[in-house]
């Protein structure tokens, strides 16, 4: 498996530097553009689950022991989380982004019936993951409504909440929207709540943050470090990443409203990573500190992370529906709603029994990208040379949004 991930991110690697070459200034225009802002805000909350709020707090301690890992000797512990989560990894989002809005219109490989299939099989069982996760994090942030350890009744009960929202949301596009600018401006919110519980009434409360977002310095100095995996869990972390990707890439590309190539890398790595940053490194002080989280905090980043859960999963749910025709127009709202909750509430259990791994997932989506490229060497090498902008179809519309279902 670890071969078959380096194989992977290596191909990503090679795949960016060739897209910057052939395509760097081309116009990129999905079906439904949306401004800058707009997209960055669909792109972070869509891009992102509970894991980025949930995660920090139960790892830093563990990057840190370098005698049980001494592979993380060569940074400190929030650079090591901001690499896992930042900057670099979101490369892979720009390849399937920029493919599915610009080659694949031309290519048709996920036309492919037994593509069409896999692509559904990664899409729907990351969505089943993503929910796990959540219902797996519950204990530790709301203690209060079990032992802390367990998980409860209650617990399912708001994770099978969160899935029907979900899936109530992904019925008409126009939600989208609203759902990512709010889940935005919820977790701006949440940082500054949490950075004021952090450093107020430290007398040097602007050094102590900023000394620690400095920190997440040491990630850039040693950036070659992290583009292999260190371990299993960094392991674990990419192939997170790659099952994520091709999702993620066939949603944003939508989305994508006029920027050229290279500045669509430039903000999908950049601009994500700085809160990213700064919530870590807000994060970072709670560990160094010891500062006690129980209470409203800890509902706060449970209800945040909640909300990006209805987020994720609304994206991912749009997608494998539109590719299976199980749409609303098609079933009606009911029949389309009990559906999805059902499919993907069984499926959260399968990940709960452990019956399904992520990194299977992960190790899919390689196998997709290797495929794409061999068929594209075989029978489309003409065609995608010959690609010089996005489809002439995709008209830069602002509009198109609010009249779309």
């Amino acid at each position: 498996m670890t071969t078959w991930l380096n194989a992977g991110i290596i191909f990503t690697l090679l795949s960016i530097i060739l897209i910057l070459f052939k395509w760097g200034n081309v116009r990129v225009v999905g079906i439904t553009p949306v401004k800058t802002f707009t997209f960055i805000a669909i792109l972070f909350t869509s891009g992102l689950d509970v894991g980025l709020i949930m995660f920090p707090l139960t790892e830093f301690a563990g990057y840190a022991d370098v005698k049980a890992s001494p592979e993380y000797e060569f940074a400190n512990p929030l650079a090591i989380e901001f690499a896992y989560w930042g900057f670099l990894i979101w490369g892979f989002y720009f390849v399937t982004c920029f493919y599915f809005c610009v080659i694949e219109p031309k290519v048709k490989f996920f036309d492919i019936p037994w593509v069409k299939f896999l692509n559904n099989v990664v899409i729907i069982g990351t969505c089943a993951f993503t929910a796990f996760l959540l219902l797996s994090n519950l204990p530790w942030y709301l203690p209060t409504l079990g032992d802390g350890e367990s998980v409860v009744p209650t617990f399912y009960l708001i994770v099978l909440a969160t899935i029907c929202f979900a899936v109530y949301s992904s019925t008409d596009i126009k939600y989208v929207r609203f759902l990512s600018i709010t889940t935005t401006w919820l977790f701006i919110l949440l940082i500054g709540f949490m950075w004021l519980g952090a450093f107020m009434g430290s007398d040097t409360q602007v050094s102590e943050f900023t000394d620690n977002l400095a920190m997440i310095g040491s990630y850039f100095g040693n950036i070659n470090e992290f583009v292999l995996p260190l371990n299993d869990y960094h392991e674990f972390y990419l192939f997170w990443w790659f099952a994520w990707s091709i999702m993620i890439g066939q949603f944003t590309s939508r989305f994508v409203g006029g920027l050229k190539t290279y500045q669509v890398l430039a903000a999908m790595l950049i601009f994500p990573s700085i809160p990213i940053a700064v919530w870590f490194s807000v994060l970072f002080q709670y560990h160094e500190a010891d500062i006690p989280t129980a209470g409203l905090k800890n509902f706060a980043m449970a209800f945040v992370g909640i909300v990006f859960v209805i987020n994720s999963l609304d994206s991912l749910i749009r997608l494998y529906t539109d590719n299976l025709n199980i749409t609303v127009k098609r079933f009606g709202k009911v029949k389309y709603i009990a559906l999805n909750v059902v499919a993907l509430s069984l499926l959260t259990l399968l990940f709960r029994l452990e019956f399904l791994k992520i990194q299977w997932v992960g190790a899919l989506v390689i196998g997709l990208f290797f495929g794409c490229a061999a068929f594209i060497a075989v029978s489309k090498t003409k065609t995608v040379r010959n690609i010089d902008s996005s489809p002439k179809d995709n008209k830069l519309d602002y509009k198109k949004i609010k009249s779309t279902n």
